[in-house]
């Protein structure tokens, strides 16, 4: 199954856009196959990074990332997002299948090039257990920036980096930061 999540009710039709960060990239709808779908379950602003426990995944990044869980996955948010996450209500869109090729099998993304019309909605709310209950850990954090630089600086494999235009600056040198304005 694919999915398009929205915080917006009542979409009847996705029509293919650009995106301005994708110069270039042709207008698509984008799509999201059940098995990452709970990459999505979190406020459209939401900075996030997500790790995935693979079987390729190394002895020292095991220790490192998994060492005190057996979750599949942990998503780590900043704490300044948690009451938006917990009051938060997604539509799950479902999208016909043979509309989309595979654009990315890693984060599960399919794209169409063509208007497309949801087959179903679905409410979801409560996303908070919903990940709980799906197996996902969930940690929250200050600041995304620490997090973010030991993943890119180990060879860890299956992660996703979300919206992270949108995290808090990294912190000055004494471990303090400036709050930003929330932005929902």
């Amino acid at each position: 199954m694919l999915y398009h999540y929205s915080e917006k009710p009542g979409i009847e039709r996705f029509v293919p856009r650009q995106l301005q960060r994708r110069p270039g990239f042709p207008a698509v709808v984008w799509a999201l196959h059940e098995s990452s779908e709970f990459t999505y379950w979190f406020p459209r602003d939401c900075p996030r990074i997500v790790l995935r426990r693979t079987e390729t995944l190394s002895e020292e990044n095991r220790e490192r990332f998994f060492a005190h869980t057996d979750a599949p996955a942990i998503v780590t948010i900043e704490s300044g997002w948690y009451a938006r996450l917990q009051a938060c209500t997604l539509y799950r869109y479902s999208l016909p299948e043979e509309l989309f090729e595979l654009f990315d099998r890693t984060a599960g993304y399919y794209i169409a090039k063509e208007t497309v019309v949801p087959a179903q909605v679905t409410v979801l709310t409560k996303l908070v257990d919903r990940l709980l209950e799906h197996g996902v850990e969930l940690r929250l954090t200050p600041n995304l920036h620490p997090l973010r630089e030991a993943i890119l600086a180990s060879d860890f494999p299956d992660f996703g980096i979300y919206r992270f235009r949108e995290a808090q600056p990294p912190a000055s040198g004494s471990g303090s930061m400036a709050p930003r304005p929330a932005s929902i």
